[in-house]
């Protein structure tokens, strides 16, 4: 401990692991410190990855070089693509996973990789030396010195978990919360605001009458996350199940709403609006007369299930007794209580660009600290926290998304242009562009931007490049090749789609809505000898994703198109230090806005709430000179 490290990084969680394994893979001599080695990756919220939207930010982190697609994959109990009935561009893979072996095979990778070491204990303060992080201080008495810090602590600055009228101090049950640190960074000058998040109770198997609830099984097709570790076929997948409350159900949790924290006042933060508690769903959807429940398993070393949709801060007789009155559930044994936690959270408007913050030299947050939800937005923001400050310290280009560019980079720059007043969850609407950000087509988009910054080896870039000129060259036979009528016309009527009287192009036929690239080239024997050429390893990604180019072509080119001239002003830089109250043609509110948030680019300063389209006009008249 008394050698210096390049990048310290604190907390273990999903964003604390993409950060400190981002910038040891890049080569900055890398610590990691968190509380319990033995809680590293800890599924605490739910025991899945991905979905809608977050699966396609898993994607991307892969696509980067991360590293939570592989051990999702490597955990996998059941596997499901959501939204199949809907365009591509709404696609989300989801993936349960084994909570138990998630975090021992995160925890494997971390040790076996170079330039990266371990050490448990608590950090209770940032050094600061002339506006710079330059290490930790920590509750063993240990000062670590390094060249940044990227500060992952989730929900433990002064977290506080509430089971009805009881409450104590904890990051989560079970776990000490971190006080000293939020206080040293107040201290420091950083705001902090609270907020609130909540989690199921969990129940034995043994006690669950599955034969009342409804089965949901995962895919029979079941695919996977990563695009460059293949896993074995999934067989023998986990299913989950579908509950319902009821009325009866409801008037049991209403009679606790009294020793609610959430209701009598005890709760001051905000909590999620899109994974509400059960209470907070019945008093906000007063009319339902009932909620859907999902029972997911959480490893295939224990009898847990997970509740999903009954997170609860209730005192525990009323969760007790309003789960016995859920059908399935009437002799049910709660192993975990429900519980709500309540904790400190940096108002990311404070950050840059690369997440590291705008007061304090080579300081970096990342993940729930920066008011998001979930592991995905989490280990999103480690990626790009890690890897930034690995390339500032080498003196390098920052790693930068776009919001064309990613997912990830549509989360970044919602928080720090717009920042949060409720946890914050990503939507495939939050993204202008999701036709361009496909969970098909991450590994095309960014792979070749983790090589460039280190973090994607050579091997993974060599994969994605041969998939991307197998789908060109696919989809350059489809737009040549024609097929005669009597090969198609049979499948045709079958599907409900028009007979042709003529030699038709492949790619016409495949912009029928109801005629798939698979059952074309069941009909079509050149075309089916043209798919077996394919790499069997990529040949139903290659499949798919030239399927998607063919039938989209013309919404994709336009979106392309809008993408490229809103970049005209989108990467307009403006000066750190600009004076915006010199500019009286601007308006009163944008230059206080502008002012605080402080916008590094005309794009970013076009999304802050309260900069209108002719305070814009002012800005890009003034810089284009």
């Amino acid at each position: 401990m008394s050698e210096m490290f390049e990048v310290i990084v604190v907390g273990g969680g999903h964003s604390g692991c993409e950060a400190a394994r981002s910038a040891a893979v890049m080569g900055a001599k890398t610590l990691l410190i968190t509380q319990n080695l033995n809680s590293i990756c800890s599924l605490s919220c739910n025991p899945a990855l991905g979905g809608v939207a977050k699966g396609q930010i898993v994607r991307e982190l892969d696509a980067l070089g991360g590293y939570s697609g592989v051990v999702t994959d490597a955990s996998t109990l059941q596997f499901r693509m959501l939204n199949r009935s809907k365009g591509p561009a709404m696609w989300s893979p989801r993936a349960q996973v084994d909570t138990i072996m998630y975090g021992i095979r995160w925890r494997q990778e971390l040790e076996r990789t170079d330039n990266l070491f371990l050490w448990q204990d608590e950090v209770t303060d940032v050094v600061i030396e002339g506006g710079k992080a330059r290490g930790v201080k920590t509750l063993s008495g240990l000062t670590i010195r390094s060249q940044a810090v990227v500060l992952t602590n989730g929900t433990f600055l002064e977290g506080k978990i509430h089971i009805g009228l009881t409450n104590f101090e904890g990051g989560r049950l079970g776990e000490a919360s971190a006080k000293s640190l939020a206080q040293n960074l107040k201290a420091n000058g950083l705001i902090t605001q609270t907020l609130k998040t909540g989690t199921p109770l969990r129940v034995d198997a043994r006690s669950i009458n599955f034969d009342l609830l409804t089965e949901q099984k995962g895919d029979e097709d079941a695919e996977q996350f990563s695009y460059f570790i293949k896993r074995k076929p999934l067989v023998n997948q986990r299913s989950c199940y579908i509950a319902y409350t009821s009325e009866r159900v409801h008037d049991i949790l209403r009679r606790g709403f009294e020793f609610s924290p959430m209701f009598n006042g005890r709760i001051k933060g905000r909590g999620p609006r899109y994974c509400p508690s059960i209470e907070d769903k019945i008093e906000r959807f007063a009319d339902k007369t009932r909620h859907q429940l999902f029972i997911e398993p959480e490893s295939d070393y224990t009898n847990l299930y997970y509740i999903n949709g009954f997170s609860s801060s209730l005192p525990l007789n009323v969760q007790y007794e309003a789960l016995r009155a859920i059908e399935g559930f009437e002799q049910a044994v709660i192993a975990k209580p429900g519980y709500a936690i309540e904790y400190a959270y940096f108002p990311p408007t404070q950050l840059r660009n690369t997440l590291e913050v705008k007061t304090i030299d080579s300081l970096y947050l990342a993940g729930q600290i920066n008011g998001t939800t979930g592991y995905e937005e989490a280990a999103a923001q480690g990626l790009i926290a890690g890897a930034n400050a690995c390339l500032k310290i080498k003196e390098k280009e920052p790693l930068l998304l776009k919001r064309s560019d990613a997912y990830i980079g549509v989360l970044i720059d919602d928080l720090i242009t717009k920042g949060v007043n409720e946890p914050y969850r990503m939507f495939t609407s939050r993204a202008e562009y999701r036709i361009l950000l496909r969970q098909d087509n991450a590994d095309q988009r960014l792979t070749s931007k983790g090589y460039s910054i280190g973090l994607a080896s050579e091997e993974r870039l060599l994969k994605a490049q041969k998939k991307a000129s197998e789908i060109d060259n696919l989809a350059t036979y489809l737009r040549k090749n024609a097929a005669e009528p009597d090969e198609v016309n049979a499948l045709l009527e079958s599907a409900g789609s028009n007979t042709v009287s003529q030699k038709t192009k492949l790619a016409m036929l495949l912009l029928r809505p109801t005629i798939g690239l698979r059952s074309l080239a069941n009909n079509v024997p050149l075309l089916a000898n043209r798919i077996a050429e394919l790499d069997s390893d990529t040949a139903k990604e290659v499949i798919d994703c030239t399927e998607t180019l063919i039938k989209y072509e013309s919404y994709i080119f336009k979106e392309q198109e809008i993408a490229d001239k809103m970049l005209k002003h989108e990467n307009m830089p403006i000066k750190a230090d600009f004076d915006y109250h010199q500019l009286q043609s601007l308006s009163f509110e944008a230059r206080e806005k502008l002012s605080a948030i402080r916008p590094a680019t005309i794009g970013q300063a076009s999304r802050i709430s309260g900069v209108s389209p002719s305070d814009i006009s002012v800005l890009i008249l003034f810089f284009g000179k």
